[in-house]
């Protein structure tokens, strides 16, 4: 039986804290020079068990997730502003019936090229004084609060403050007066009063949207983070033997903990080039270091970790991250008023 009374003198106590002080400080540089300079080498330690010369992942992951958005926070960068603008639509009349060019369509662009190039108006709102308005967003990542105002008119904020669903439905030409009353009710109330109630409030601060979106982005995020770890299980089922479920939630860790290093490092770089650089730069930065993790964890051959890599982000955007975007935004919009 060991015999240790654990009893230490003040100097012995000091000198034991001192210690595990350093040790911790060593730990997280290692740990941050392998995340960031050795792609796949924290999730290939947790699984050889050389676990003691790191953080685990998911203290890790935690940690870093708390100093991006405690980063935004002390120097006020936004993670999305929305310029709400108002341009006047030149009204054309085709056989009695009011149209105006479809704002959402693009010549240059095919994705929207499925879109009609013209839209068809209620007549109430084609005659109304000052002509029609089409209103849009300009949307800016990462930029100071307050940098960015609203360039609206009072009439064109009245215009908006005044909206709803009515001038849409009555606007369809092809519907009948039950059928626009039917419609009226269904949309009116609370969809209409957060719908538009929100834009009124990013027409008046176009970073009303970031203190919704910094409450549930860490939420959504650490959802996805397993079914990232599926995706990886999926495509690599022949080695389940080889690697178990927890292998991969460890390497999920490790990349999406990456993902908010490399997302800090664009907020800073957005604040001196400009944003198609910084996405492209991420996008790029993102890639190459999911190919070399990937490469190191699962060591396959170059060939298939690319293949794998990339039908994996594939699924992973196309059937998660974006779902899951697109309800951030959606559930920030409806409490951006609340």
């Amino acid at each position: 039986q060991e015999r240790d009374t654990h009893r230490r003198s003040v100097w012995g106590l000091i000198k034991v804290l001192l210690e595990d002080i350093a040790s911790f400080d060593s730990r997280i540089m290692r740990t941050g020079y392998a995340l960031v300079l050795r792609p796949g080498e924290l999730a290939s330690a947790f699984r050889e068990g050389r676990t003691q010369r790191y953080l685990p992942a998911l203290r890790l992951y935690l940690f870093v997730s708390l100093i991006f958005f405690l980063t935004l926070s002390a120097t006020n960068i936004a993670l999305m502003q929305l310029l709400v603008q108002a341009m006047p639509a030149k009204v054309t009349w085709i056989k009695g019936e009011p149209y105006i060019a479809n704002p959402a369509y693009e010549k240059d662009d095919p994705d929207t090229h499925f879109m009609p190039k013209m839209v068809h108006i209620s007549k109430k709102k084609a005659t109304q004084p000052g002509g029609p308005l089409t209103f849009s967003s300009k949307v800016y990542f990462f930029a100071p609060i307050g940098e960015y105002h609203s360039t609206l008119s009072p009439a064109a904020r009245a215009r908006l403050a005044k909206a709803s669903f009515d001038d849409e439905i009555d606007a369809d030409p092809n519907a009948t007066p039950e059928q626009k009353a039917k419609a009226k009710k269904e949309l009116n109330g609370w969809l209409s009063a957060h719908i538009f109630g929100g834009l009124q409030r990013l027409a008046a601060d176009p970073a009303a949207l970031n203190g919704p979106m910094t409450a549930w982005i860490p939420r959504v995020l650490f959802l996805l983070m397993p079914l990232y770890a599926l995706i990886l299980a999926m495509f690599y089922w022949r080695q389940r033997k080889k690697f178990y479920f927890v292998d991969h939630l460890v390497f999920s860790l490790s990349i999406h903990t990456f993902g908010f290093v490399l997302l800090l490092a664009a907020a800073g770089a957005a604040q001196i080039l400009s944003g198609e650089a910084v996405a492209w730069g991420t996008a790029l930065i993102a890639g190459v270091y999911a190919l070399i993790a990937t490469r190191t964890f699962y060591r396959q051959n170059w060939f298939w970790t690319a293949v794998k890599v990339a039908s994996v982000s594939f699924v992973y955007f196309c059937f998660c991250v974006a779902p899951a975007l697109g309800a951030v935004i959606a559930l920030s919009f409806l409490n951006v008023n609340v």
